[in-house]
């Protein structure tokens, strides 16, 4: 990790009012990155990972390529836990204050078509982080690319932005966040329904994010949220599947980029709509709304594809 890359947001540290949280300790954060992580997958990783964000679901037979071992596909988006180095915020070393963290921003660039099993490196690095002040949090942005271990090749590169609620202040000045790129301003050009269970973020946890925000109750509770969340990588991936199916018609070499904001927590049981619009050749947008609660959970959302 490149030191200037985290002092870009100023000189100085601020302390945090009562009840506020903790500034966040740059040098600390610094000393233990990167985080370095091999991971050896199987075609039962590979099927688990697409029931997870409910291929199967509603027994269309376009999802067998993902969840049946004849001909199996690894959908592009599993790059999202390939690697991954755990709920490495919750380690006390990194001082965060984790019941507070929140999954803000997704982005996965993928240049290889993942196999449906192999043995990948993932090497996780602090990208970019902005001090929104003691009040206000931090926004952490964190890349982990992925490498097939035995050849090199970088087959994906994974951003993740998180919002520390309880850890702003560190930097004595604050700094805007990027802004998002609007969806069009008309009517989608085609848009798919597709549910999730009571049980899904039980599922997804198996792929390697056991936050328990997702699971007990009295740690959502703690975080301020009424009940567990589903995993913003398992919102991310159902809304990639309708991605996949609306823009590529299902044939997932295509896809080449995709990348959104989380805006609102969806709940285990919620169904997910994800709009599409065509903005170019190869380009799109998306964003996802829950219909139950007519609330939008992925906003400004980005996507690149082969034609």
């Amino acid at each position: 990790m490149k030191t200037e890359k985290l002092r870009d947001t100023g000189q100085g540290k601020s302390t945090a009012g009562p009840g506020m949280g903790t500034p966040l300790d740059l040098e600390k954060l610094e000393s233990h990155m990167p985080l370095v992580t091999e991971h050896t997958y199987t075609p039962h990783d590979t099927i688990l990972y697409a029931l997870s964000v409910g291929a199967g679901s509603t027994g269309d037979e376009s999802d067998l390529q993902y969840v049946y071992e004849v001909n199996l596909e690894a959908l592009p988006t599993m790059a999202v836990v390939l690697a991954y180095p755990g709920f490495w915020q919750q380690r006390p070393e990194f001082g965060m204050d984790w019941q507070r963290i929140l999954h803000a921003e997704q982005q996965v660039f993928f240049h290889k078509p993942l196999a449906p099993e192999g043995r990948v490196r993932g090497v996780t690095s602090v990208d970019r982080i902005y001090d929104k002040g003691p009040d206000k949090g931090a926004l952490l942005y964190v890349k982990r690319e992925i490498r097939n271990c035995d050849t090199d090749e970088l087959l994906a590169t994974v951003v993740q932005g998180s919002f520390l609620r309880g850890n702003g202040g560190f930097s004595g000045t604050t700094q805007s966040s990027p802004k998002p790129t609007p969806v069009p301003d008309r009517t989608p050009d085609d848009s798919l329904d597709m549910p999730t269970s009571a049980a899904q973020a039980m599922l997804f946890r198996l792929n390697g994010d056991m936050n328990p925000i997702h699971i007990d109750p009295e740690v959502a509770r703690a975080g301020g949220l009424e009940r567990p969340i589903l995993h913003g990588l398992c919102t991310f991936g159902v809304a990639s599947r309708a991605v996949l199916r609306l823009l590529c018609g299902d044939r997932s070499a295509r896809l080449r980029s995709i990348g959104g904001r989380f805006t609102a927590p969806v709940f285990p049981g919620d169904s997910i709509v994800t709009e599409v619009w065509r903005t170019g050749v190869g380009t799109g947008a998306f964003r996802c709304w829950v219909k139950e609660r007519e609330s939008l959970v992925i906003d400004s959302g980005t996507v690149t594809f082969d034609e």
